[in-house]
């Protein structure tokens, strides 16, 4: 199974994440892959209003990420995909809110989750196993050390001797 996914239209239902995050399509990126492996399973995500000489497809491992040019909408790119995938449409799944890219999705026997459903599932994985969640890496015992090594030098204050 593959999941053709909204990005735009799947960020704002996630815990934390917003449209107005710097970097919002990356952390969704992010957790999209060990939510992915744990299912075996790939993801095609389209995010419209691409940056200027943004424009185009970037592999990410399990994730492949559109990003729709100006002037073009992530909804009717992915209609244009899911007509292109013809019968083998039926291997995915949509994931988006957006009922014109959900009847386009059905019309291809594609299955279609809304974003609110994938957010849960998400969620649930994530709580299941949180050692998976990149929104609070999480420091190694070294890293841990380093840092209070470096604190303990400066008497807990910055290197600079300016208060935070």
């Amino acid at each position: 199974m593959q999941y053709i996914i909204d990005g735009h239209n799947l960020i704002p239902n996630i815990r934390g994440l917003t449209l107005g995050d710097l970097d919002d399509e990356q952390t969704l990126i992010d957790l999209l892959t060990p939510f992915l492996r744990a299912k075996r399973s790939r993801a095609m995500v389209f995010f419209d209003r691409a940056a200027v000489g943004q424009a185009g497809q970037r592999n990410f491992g399990l994730v492949k990420a559109v990003f729709v040019p100006a002037g073009q909408t992530a909804d009717s790119a992915i209609a244009s995909y899911i007509r292109q995938l013809k019968g083998a449409s039926q291997n995915h799944t949509l994931v988006s809110s957006d009922r014109a890219v959900q009847t386009s999705a059905r019309a291809y026997h594609a299955a279609v989750l809304t974003s609110q459903q994938f957010a849960q599932m998400l969620q649930e994985f994530y709580e299941q196993d949180p050692q998976n969640d990149v929104t609070e890496p999480l420091l190694s015992a070294e890293e841990v050390e380093q840092w209070e090594d470096l604190f303990n030098q400066y008497g807990g204050m910055p290197p600079d001797g300016l208060n935070p």
